[in-house]
């Protein structure tokens, strides 16, 4: 449970400036550390690899508690000449709000690049560019530590939206995320109350599909409300699997697939090794909260192994490359005049395609080594006739994952 607004805020506001100050007096003497014992390992050991982790971590925590505190600064002067917060909400000060988030995480992603090699290639079809003036809703798979952050930073510097962002509640922990997302379209799901609610729905048999209770339906009509404000110049960001990929979830989520009475999706998310089922509620509300909007769909690889702490400081020894992928239907070819269950079995189709091409780019070599590849002219979406079958069957009643893939692409804002 977290703490009430005005206890949290006063507690880690001040909190992030000490850190900003202790990293900045012990940057300086990390780094002459490090200088020194490369020094000496190039001479015993010149084979080994001379990237300090323990410098890494501790200029990309300076450069995130810094921006913070800057981005803070910023927000409490936004906050006084508003009136103390009187007109916040007017179009003037949204502007000025998502351009200190947007400052804030580029100079995180530029950390990140210097510190620790970070690289980001994307590819995606060139002719559905998402950087035109259609709402979008964008579903991404979760995994690894800072994938959202690169989704949003993608939406707002290379594309020039306004993302609007589901996310948990409990990243309001984090001061700038509960300042500056809380003064932008956002929805905050508390999972606590959902636990809550699971907990007294004794005599119902919930569909594991879905989300149920009282507390899923307030987190429908959150993501809802995000939905029917969708212009051509936003982005709702919704990560339907609930939580990062991590083998347990993984197991776990099979697991309640079968006990709630659905082993024809188990089955199917069994087979996704790479990715978790996902939660169907929230992201068909907004689609159909929003008819005019296209959906496009991320997948990304190269973070998704940083499960643990451990495997964090381990993959510090190397820069980190990430691959994404995006592909994105037209608002015309999204099923809305169908079933829920064939909505369902549409989503799980998408979920099937990202898994495949996850499993593809693990086990291909890295992107300095692979031929060039031929340009493919994009395909349209296959229509399909509906048809009566099990949910788990590769296809669907309404149109599939079609080929809308072109050649890979790395903007050059990342």
């Amino acid at each position: 449970m977290l703490p009430p607004t005005p206890i949290r805020r006063l507690l880690l506001v001040p909190l992030v400036v000490v850190i900003a100050c202790a990293l900045a007096a012990l940057t300086p003497a990390v780094a002459l550390l490090t200088a020194a014992f490369n020094l000496i390992s190039r001479r015993t050991r010149p084979e080994r690899p001379r990237h300090s982790r323990l410098l890494r971590v501790t200029f990309l925590g300076l450069a995130w508690s810094a921006g913070e505190t800057a981005a803070l600064t910023v927000s409490l002067c936004l906050w006084l000449v508003s009136g103390f917060g009187g007109r916040l909400d007017t179009e003037p000060y949204q502007a000025r709000n998502y351009a200190v988030i947007k400052w804030f995480l580029d100079l995180i992603y530029r950390a990140a690049g210097r510190a620790c090699g970070l690289s980001v290639t994307v590819a995606g079809p060139p002719e559905a560019s998402p950087c035109d003036d259609r709402p979008l809703i964008v579903l991404s798979r979760h995994a690894g530590p800072g994938d959202s952050l690169l989704l949003i930073h993608y939406l707002l510097s290379v594309c020039e939206r306004r993302p609007r962002v589901v996310m948990k509640a409990t990243l309001q922990l984090d001061p700038s995320m509960d300042i500056l997302a809380n003064r932008v379209p956002n929805a905050f799901l508390h999972p606590a109350k959902a636990k809550r609610a699971k907990a007294g729905e004794a005599g119902s048999r919930p569909n594991p599909g879905f989300r149920t209770g009282a507390a899923g339906s307030h987190h429908v009509d959150q993501i809802r409300r995000l939905a029917v404000g969708l212009d051509g110049g936003s982005a709702l960001a919704i990560f339907p699997e609930g939580g990062n990929w991590t083998p347990h979830r993984w197991r776990r989520a099979i697991d309640r697939l079968r006990r709630g009475g659905r082993p024809d999706l188990a089955e199917r998310a069994a087979a996704m090794p790479n990715v978790l089922p996902p939660h169907a509620s929230g992201a068909l509300a907004a689609i159909e909260a929003c008819p005019a909007a296209d959906v496009i769909f991320v997948a990304h690889t190269g973070l998704d192994r940083l499960v643990s702490v451990r495997d964090v400081w381990r993959g510090l020894r190397a820069d980190m490359e990430i691959r994404a992928r995006w592909w994105r239907v037209p608002a015309a070819s999204v099923p809305r005049a169908v079933s829920r269950e064939a909505q369902l079995t549409w989503l799980y189709d998408w979920w099937q395609r990202i898994d495949a091409w996850i499993t593809a780019e693990n086990s291909s070599p890295p992107p300095a080594q692979r031929p060039a590849e031929p340009v493919q002219p994009e395909r349209g979406p296959a229509a399909q006739e509906p048809a009566a079958q099990a949910p788990s069957a590769p296809a669907s009643a309404a149109p599939g994952p079609a080929d809308h893939g072109g050649p890979r692409a790395r903007p050059a804002a990342t």
